[in-house]
C-alpha cells in the first residue's frame, strides 16, 4: 500500500494550487484527473482566451496562467495519474481506498477540486448539424490562428461567447455574434466593448435555423425571433457557445451533502465525511463565489487544514511565506 497524505481529484487551477500548498506544508501528494493534460478546463476549452480576473496580471492568456499554475505546484513533486475517472472512495480504518477506472489509491486525506465534473457542449436541436462538426464547426478554441480572416458566426451572450467575439472579431474577415434575447449573461465591460467597438456585428433576438455547406460550413441561414425574417450569412467558421452540460458522476453516490450541484463544505472547506475536503467550482457554502481566485484560496485553506487533521501538532495557520527560509 503507497499511502499518500493528501490526494486531490482534480488538476485545473483549485486542484494545482492546493497540490502547491500541500507541498508548502510538506505533505505527500497525488493529483487525479479525468483529463489526458493538467489545467481542467482552461487548458482543454480556453486555451487561448484571455482571463482578466486573476489577481496580478491585467490580462493573461489561459495556457500562461495553467502553465504557471502547473510549474508552482510541481515544484513539490506530486504523483499525477492523468486519464483517470474516480469511481469509489471508501474509509478503511485510518485512511481512504479510493479506485478509478484504471487502479486504486490509498490517501489520508481528499480534498475534491473537480470543478464542475465532467462536461459536455450544449448543441443546437438542428438535424444534420453534427456532420460539420471538425469542419467549420466549433464548440471551443484552441488555436486563435486558425479563426483569423475567416467569415466568424459566434452564437451565444454568455462570458465565452462575447470574450471570444472580442478576441477574434478584429482579426476575422467578418464577425456577426446573434444571441436569442437582449439579456446577456457576461461582465458588463466586455459586452460594451464588444457592441461598441466596431469589429463585431450583433444581432440580439435571432437564432440558428439552419447551417449549410458542402463537408465543411458555407453558409449559416438565422431568423429574427420577433419577426421571422430570415437573413443568410456567409460563414467559414461558426463558435457555438451555449454552454456544457456537467457531470459529478461517482461522487455522487460518496455519501457527501449536496445543496441541488454543490458539495456543502464548512469555513474550512471540509465536507460532512471526516477527512475529506472540497474548493472550487464543486463545493458550495453561504456567500459562495465562483470564481477561480477564490477557489484557489479555498484551496490553500483546505490543505491547511488537511494537514493539521493528519498531524494534530501542525498549525492550521501556515504562517507567511515570507517567512520561510
Amino acid at each position: 500500500m503507497d499511502l499518500y497524505d493528501i490526494t486531490i481529484i482534480g488538476g485545473g487551477p483549485t486542484g494545482l494550487y492546493g497540490a502547491f500548498y500541500a507541498g508548502l506544508r510538506q505533505m505527500r501528494i497525488k493529483i487525479i484527473d479525468s483529463m489526458p493534460q493538467l489545467g481542467g478546463q482552461l487548458a482543454a476549452l480556453y486555451p487561448e482566451k484571455y482571463i482578466y480576473d486573476i489577481g496580478g496580471f491585467p490580462k493573461v492568456y489561459a495556457k500562461d496562467f495553467v502553465a504557471g499554475c502547473v510549474e508552482q505546484a510541481m515544484q513539490y513533486d506530486p504523483a499525477v495519474c492523468l486519464s483517470e475517472s474516480t469511481l469509489t472512495l471508501v474509509r478503511e480504518n485510518d485512511h481512504f481506498v479510493l479506485t478509478t477506472n484504471r487502479g486504486t489509491h490509498y490517501t489520508k486525506t481528499v480534498l475534491i477540486a473537480g470543478g464542475v465534473g465532467a462536461f459536455t457542449p450544449r448543441k443546437l436541436n438542428l438535424d444534420g448539424l453534427d456532420v460539420f462538426e471538425g469542419n467549420g464547426l466549433h464548440y471551443a478554441v484552441s488555436d486563435v490562428a486558425q479563426f483569423a480572416g475567416k467569415r466568424l458566426v459566434i452564437v451565444g451572450g454568455g462570458d465565452s461567447a462575447f470574450d471570444w467575439a472580442m478576441a477574434l472579431g478584429p482579426g476575422a474577415a467578418s464577425c456577426v455574434q446573434i444571441h436569442r434575447s437582449d439579456r446577456f449573461k457576461a461582465h458588463e465591460d466586455t459586452i460594451q466593448k464588444v457592441l461598441g467597438g466596431g469589429h463585431v456585428d450583433f444581432r440580439a433576438f435571432h437564432e440558428v435555423r439552419s447551417v449549410q455547406g458542402d463537408g465543411k460550413v458555407e453558409s449559416v441561414t438565422i431568423f429574427d425571433s420577433r419577426s421571422g425574417e430570415e437573413f443568410l450569412i456567409p460563414c467559414d467558421a461558426l463558435l457555438l457557445n451555449l454552454g456544457f452540460q456537467s457531470d459529478l458522476g461517482p461522487i455522487k453516490e460518496w455519501g457527501l451533502e449536496f445543496d441541488k450541484r454543490g458539495i456543502v463544505v464548512d469555513s474550512t472547506m471540509r465536507t460532512n465525511i471526516e477527512g475529506v475536503w472540497a474548493a472550487g467550482d464543486i463545493c458550495t457554502f453561504p456567500g459562495k463565489l465562483k470564481l477561480i481566485a477564490t477557489g484557489m484560496g479555498e484551496a490553500g485553506t483546505a490543505a491547511n487544514f488537511a494537514k493539521n487533521y493528519i498531524d494534530p501538532k501542525s498549525r492550521a495557520h501556515p504562517g507567511h511565506s515570507s517567512e520561510l527560509k
